[in-house]
C-alpha cells in the first residue's frame, strides 16, 4: 500500500517587521513632554526665585524707611522734631507727645506698607511681561518644526510631491511625526509617478497601431476603384479612429498635466486665447457661431502650450455645445486683484447647476451626449482642470441665464 503523501508545508512567514523596536529605557528619550515639562518648570523656578528676590529688597527698602525715628532726644533731656512728624511740636506733654509718636509710626507704618505694594505690583507687571515674551519666543523655538511641517504639506497639497520635510534635531515626537510624514510621501510619490508612467506608457503604446490603421484606412480610401460600401464603411472607421487618438492624446495630456508646473515661463493669456480662437475659428464659421470678445494682456508664469490647450478646450467647447441660430461666444482676458482671469462665456442649451460638477469629470457629458456623440471625447474640461490647477490656479463653471456656461478660469500673476 503507498504511503500517503504529506502535505505540503505552508510557506514561512515573513520576519520583517515595519514597527520601529523601542529603545532600551524610553522613559529616558527627550520627548517632547518632557522637553516642555523641564521648560515650564524651570521657567516657573527662576520666576520663583526673582520675585522672591524683588520682594526681599522691597521689603528691606520698608523696613529701613519705617525704622526712621521722627524725633531725637536733644543734650538736656528735651527732644528735637526732624520734620517727618508733622504732630510734635516743642513745649509738650508726656501724653501729648505719646500720643503724637503713636500717630507717627502708625502713618509711617502705613506709608512703608503702601511704598511695598505699589512697588511689588510694577515688579509683578514687567515680571509678566518678561515670563510672557519668553514664552512666546520659547513656543516658538518648540513649535517651530510643526510650522515646518505644515508648509511642507501645503506644498504637497500643491500636486508637488517631491518636497520632503528633512527634520533634524532630538528624536522626539516631532521628528517620529516628520520621519513618517515623509515615508508617506515617499509612497505617495512612487504611486503617483508609476500610474502617470503607465498611462503615458499605454498611450504611446496605443499610438503606434492606431496610426497604422490610419494608414491603411486612408490607402484604401484612396482607391478610385472601391465599392461605394467599402468607401463609407473606411470612412467611419476613419472617424472611430481619430477619436481613438483624440482619447489617446487626451490621456497622456491629461497624465502630464496633474504635475505642478516647474519650468515656468511668462505667458500672456491674450495671446495665448487668440491662438485657440484661431484654431477654432473654422468650426465656429461653419456652425455659424460668432466668436468675439476684448482680450486685455495678463501675462501670467507658466507654461505656454498647455494654457493654450485650456483656452482651445474652453473654445472648442463652447463653440461645440452651442445653440442652432445665433450662436455667440464671447472670449474675454483680464488682470484683477492680482490675478489673470480667462473667461469664455457662450449661449447654448440650458445647463441644470446640480450638473456643472459633473461636466469636470472625465468622459462625463450633460445628459443624453454620452458614448454617441461628435463632440469630443468627455476631456476637454477635465485637462483644463487638471492644467489650471497644475498652475496654482483654478476653474469654475457657472449657468447662464438664458442657457449656455460661464467658464472662469483664474491663474496667479
Amino acid at each position: 500500500m503507498a504511503a500517503t503523501p504529506a502535505p505540503p508545508t505552508a510557506p514561512p512567514k515573513p520576519t520583517w517587521d515595519p514597527k520601529s523596536t523601542e529603545p532600551p529605557f524610553p522613559w529616558l528619550r527627550p520627548t517632547i513632554r518632557i522637553r516642555l515639562t523641564l521648560l515650564y518648570g524651570g521657567m516657573f523656578m527662576i520666576a520663583g526665585i526673582l520675585l522672591l528676590s524683588i520682594i526681599y529688597l522691597l521689603a528691606a527698602s520698608a523696613l529701613r524707611a519705617g525704622n526712621e525715628l521722627p524725633v531725637q532726644l536733644a543734650p538736656g533731656g528735651r527732644f528735637t522734631s526732624n520734620g517727618t512728624c508733622s504732630g510734635l511740636v516743642d513745649g509738650m506733654t508726656a501724653d501729648q507727645a505719646n500720643i503724637a509718636l503713636k500717630a507717627c509710626f502708625s502713618a509711617q507704618r502705613q506709608h512703608a506698607l503702601d511704598n511695598l505694594l505699589s512697588r511689588s505690583l510694577l515688579a509683578l507687571v514687567g515680571l509678566s511681561v518678561i515670563a510672557f515674551a519668553f514664552g512666546y519666543a520659547m513656543a516658538g523655538r518648540v513649535l517651530s518644526p510643526l510650522g515646518r511641517i505644515t508648509r511642507t504639506a501645503r506644498r504637497v497639497a500643491g500636486t508637488d510631491l517631491t518636497r520632503r520635510i528633512e527634520l533634524d534635531g532630538p528624536d522626539d515626537e516631532l521628528k517620529e511625526l516628520s520621519d513618517t510624514f515623509d515615508e508617506m510621501l515617499d509612497r505617495l510619490e512612487r504611486a503617483f509617478t508609476a500610474q502617470q508612467r503607465f498611462v503615458a506608457n499605454a498611450s504611446h503604446e496605443l499610438r503606434t497601431p492606431l496610426a497604422i490603421n490610419r494608414t491603411l484606412l486612408e490607402v484604401h480610401l484612396s482607391d478610385p476603384g472601391a465599392p461605394v460600401e467599402l468607401q463609407q464603411l473606411g470612412k467611419t472607421l476613419l472617424a472611430t479612429n481619430e477619436r481613438s487618438e483624440q482619447l489617446v492624446e487626451g490621456l497622456l495630456l491629461l497624465a502630464r498635466s496633474d504635475n505642478e508646473i516647474v519650468d515656468r515661463k511668462p505667458v500672456d493669456l491674450a495671446e495665448v486665447a487668440s491662438r485657440a480662437i484661431d484654431q477654432a475659428r473654422a468650426e465656429a464659421e461653419a456652425k455659424g457661431v460668432e466668436v468675439r470678445g476684448e482680450r486685455a494682456p495678463a501675462v501670467v508664469q507658466g507654461n505656454g502650450v498647455l494654457l493654450e490647450r485650456i483656452a482651445l478646450n474652453l473654445v472648442q467647447n463652447a463653440v461645440r455645445y452651442n445653440v442652432a441660430e445665433d450662436g455667440w461666444v464671447e472670449v474675454v482676458t483680464e488682470l484683477k486683484d492680482g490675478h489673470a482671469t480667462l473667461l469664455v462665456t457662450n449661449t447654448g442649451p440650458v445647463v441644470p447647476a446640480y450638473e456643472i460638477d459633473n461636466i469636470f469629470e472625465p468622459f462625463r457629458r450633460l445628459r443624453t451626449e454620452r458614448t454617441g456623440s461628435d463632440k469630443g471625447v468627455g476631456l476637454g474640461l477635465s485637462i483644463a482642470r487638471s492644467v489650471a490647477r497644475a498652475h496654482g490656479g483654478r476653474i469654475i463653471a457657472e449657468p447662464r441665464e438664458g442657457g449656455g456656461l460661464v467658464m472662469r478660469v483664474t491663474l496667479p500673476v
